[in-house]
C-alpha cells in the first residue's frame, strides 16, 4: 500500500486521530489486480501514515486472483470474501471491518467504527 501524496490529512483530522491509537492492528486483504484496492487504498494508507502508525501494526495480505477465485492467507480465518477488507484489532480482538464498498472512504468508515466499538 503507497499513500496518495495528495491527501490532506488536516481535512481528516477525526480520523487520523481514531487510526493513531498505538493498541491497534490493521489486516489488510488486497490485490493490485483489483481496481476497487488501487482507488481506495492509497488514501488509507495515507491515512495511517499521517497518524504514524508504523509498519509492524500493518499486516498486508496479497489476494491473489486464480480461476476467478480470490485466494490469499488468513482468507478462511477471517471470512473474507471481497476485497478490500480491512480488519481492526486490538488484542486479537476485531473492533471494526472495512469491506469492498461501504458507505464512506476506508479512514473515515473505520474511524466512525471505532468510535461506536469505544462508545459500548
Amino acid at each position: 500500500m503507497r499513500p496518495n501524496p495528495t491527501w490532506d490529512a488536516a481535512s481528516y483530522e477525526e480520523e487520523v486521530e481514531a487510526l493513531s491509537d498505538e493498541s491497534l492492528t490493521f489486516r489488510v486483504w488486497s490485490g493490485d489486480w483489483c481496481p476497487d484496492c488501487r482507488g481506495q487504498l492509497p488514501d488509507f494508507a495515507a491515512a495511517l501514515d499521517a497518524a504514524g502508525v508504523p509498519a509492524d501494526r500493518i499486516v498486508a495480505y496479497p489476494v491473489e486472483k486464480v480461476d476467478g477465485e480470490k485466494r490469499g492467507h488468513g482468507m478462511d480465518e477471517y471470512g473474507v470474501e471481497f476485497i478490500p477488507t480491512v480488519v481492526v484489532e486490538r488484542d486479537g480482538a476485531e473492533l471494526a471491518r472495512f469491506v469492498e464498498e461501504e458507505n464512506a472512504p476506508v479512514a473515515a468508515y473505520l474511524a466512525r467504527e471505532l468510535s461506536d466499538a469505544d462508545a459500548n
